[in-house]
């Protein structure tokens, strides 16, 4: 069933059936490539795979007055990190048809 989405389990098995090696071998370097994404992430450094895009930990402004959604209260919100992710050129001209549907 399709529902959208690729999980890493589907990716590993994609892979597996595109090469022939190992699953044990493919889960261990998809998650030490995540390992590395994070790790480089944690140390302020930016991670750029040509052809596919850029993460990056950028810093929220922190504000006196945000609203919490649920009970309406007035919440101080302090400044903090977020991960982001910028497509790159490849990846957007592959993507851009996709919504135009």
């Amino acid at each position: 069933m399709d529902n959208g989405k690729l999980t890493k389990a589907e990716i590993i098995e994609r892979i597996f059936h595109k090469l022939a090696i190992n699953r044990k071998d493919i889960h261990s370097v998809v998650d030490e490539f995540f390992e590395e994404l994070k790790a480089a992430l944690q140390h302020d450094k930016i991670v750029e795979l040509r052809g596919f895009g850029t993460f990056e930990i950028r810093t929220r402004k922190g504000r006196d007055r945000a609203r919490n959604p649920k009970t309406g209260e007035i919440v101080p919100v302090n400044a903090h990190g977020v991960a982001v992710f910028r497509p790159g050129k490849e990846l957007k001209l592959l993507a851009w048809p996709l919504r135009e549907k």
